[in-house]
Formats: structure tokens, C-alpha cells, sequence
């Protein structure tokens, strides 16, 4: 999957009056500040998926390596998941329909993780020696989430862009939202 331009408004929000530039880039703190941390997720999920679309690990990387990198990919998008889950979506779910529960960033959240679950599973199992990493498998597992997960980083991101977040919070609000 390319990455796609950074895509920070959801919508034209033509009712509302234009932004300047100080204020637009107020309105999308958050979106700029999400897509570095989704363009790492993308940057490692690309280095882990090449290498099993070829079937060779990257020249630079051992079998140990590649293991904990696929591992740390897992843990570090939990983590990142539960920091929004816990402080950040119901902050915006208090005016953004698309942040409530069991509503859809929320349920990519959760097929995302039905995947990172059996894709931590495996690459544990390869780890402690109980199975052989075979790069098929692990693309087949990685298969079951890649495009929910691809949608989850640009939806997400769309969704703090300027012109939608102007549609919920004022100025001052969105300059005291977290991150």
C-alpha cells in the first residue's frame, strides 16, 4: 500500500468561514501529530510486509530482528490504541460521532486487533522456537487486517483534520485538545 497524501479534511465545511493559515494549522495539530505517528506504523508494516510478499527478510536484518521488529509493530499499535481509547476518543467522542463506542473508528480498532492478535501470536511462537517462520504465513495473517488497518490510519487522520474538527470545537477548544 502507498501512502496517500495526508488527507486532513473530511469534508469542505463551506458554511463556515475561511481559516488563516495560523488558525488552520491550529485545527489540525492533532491530525499532523497522528499521521507522524501512523506514517511509522506504515513505514514498519511496509518493511514487514515486503520482506513476506518476497519471501526474504531485509539484507540488514537477522531472523531475531525481523522477529522483533514484527513484535514491536504489535505492541507499539496496542499501545497506541489504548492511549486513544483511554484519553484521547472520549475527549472527542463528546462531540464527534465518528470517536463514540462500537461506532467505526472504534470498531476498525477491533478487527485491527483480531489480526495483531494472531499476528503476535505467531511471531511469539517463531520467537520461542515452538514453529519456523515462514514469511506466507505471517503475510496471510497480516493479509486479515491490512486493509482495515490502511483505512483505520487514513479515516483516523481525516477525521482531526481542520475542517472537520472547526465543525465541532471552537479555536480555543481545539488548542487545549490532548496531543
Amino acid at each position: 500500500m502507498s501512502q496517500s497524501p495526508t488527507p486532513f479534511a473530511s469534508a469542505p465545511a463551506s458554511d463556515l468561514p475561511p481559516l488563516s493559515r495560523q488558525d488552520r494549522d491550529s485545527y489540525d495539530r492533532m491530525a499532523v501529530t497522528m499521521n507522524l505517528f501512523h506514517n511509522n506504523f506504515r513505514a514498519t508494516w511496509e518493511v514487514l510486509y515486503s520482506a513476506c510478499s518476497s519471501g526474504k527478510r531485509p539484507a540488514n536484518m537477522s531472523i531475531r530482528q525481523f522477529l522483533n521488529t514484527a513484535s514491536e509493530f504489535c505492541h507499539h499499535l496496542h499501545l497506541h490504541h489504548s492511549i486513544e481509547e483511554q484519553h484521547i476518543f472520549p475527549i472527542l467522542a463528546q462531540r464527534m460521532p465518528a470517536f463514540q463506542r462500537e461506532l467505526e473508528l472504534l470498531t476498525q480498532h477491533k478487527h485491527i486487533h483480531q489480526g495483531m492478535d494472531k499476528m503476535e501470536c505467531y511471531v511469539d511462537g517463531c520467537k520461542a522456537g515452538k514453529r519456523e517462520l515462514r514469511m506466507e504465513e505471517l503475510k496471510a495473517i497480516m493479509d486479515s487486517f491490512r486493509d482495515v488497518l490502511w483505512s483505520h490510519l487514513d479515516d483516523e487522520v481525516a477525521q482531526l483534520g481542520a475542517d472537520n474538527m472547526r465543525k465541532y470545537w471552537s479555536l480555543e477548544e481545539v488548542k487545549r485538545l490532548p496531543i
